[in-house]
């Protein structure tokens, strides 16, 4: 079973945060600042925030800014990730991802099993990694990102959580590029 090994020091990652919406506002982003606070309270620091609109190629340009920057170790995105035809976050996701983390949409739709019932089948919550970065996109409901973060992100991105997490391993997501 998993657990917190507190002998282990907590080590901070930097997040960006984009909120992928035709209509939001800095000042009604309710998603966006979930995240932002949940992520401010684990100890995380902000590297970053966005709103782009539903556009496949601006979000996909945005993802590989933040994939660029050293200073960013994390991007999670919220909304776009529905069955509408302006719901494109996943497919920019799947743009640059070099690998994909598919448990992270299983783990996502089970837990939203557990709140919204067989509604979860409506979302393509999903994850990867790109250039030493890991990427996120959950649905764009504050509902969904409180979950997204405080079931699956808030442990994984903690050092600390046991027996793994994907902080432990960030020094060798790019072990591919070192010459042998």
């Amino acid at each position: 079973m998993s657990r917190s090994d507190d002998t282990r020091d907590f080590l901070p990652v930097r997040i960006a945060i984009l909120t992928v919406s035709d209509t939001r506002t800095p000042e009604d982003d309710r998603s966006g600042q979930t995240l932002v606070d949940r992520l401010q309270a684990a100890g995380h620091t902000l590297a970053d925030r966005r709103i782009v609109q539903d556009e496949r190629d601006l979000i996909a340009q945005t993802l590989r800014g933040w994939i660029a920057d050293p200073g960013v170790d994390v991007v999670i995105s919220t909304g776009g990730t529905g069955l509408t035809g302006r719901d494109v976050t996943v497919e920019a996701h799947r743009d640059v991802y070099e690998k994909e983390i598919d448990a992270f949409g299983t783990v996502f739709t089970h837990v939203s099993m557990a709140k919204i019932g067989t509604s979860a089948v409506q979302s393509r919550a999903c994850g990867g990694v790109a250039g030493g970065t890991y990427l996120f996109a959950l649905p764009g409901s504050p509902g969904a990102c409180k979950d997204g973060w405080d079931e699956i992100l808030s442990k994984q991105l903690d050092y600390r959580h046991m027996p793994c997490n994907f902080v432990e391993i960030m020094p060798r997501l790019e072990e591919h590029l070192r010459r042998k």
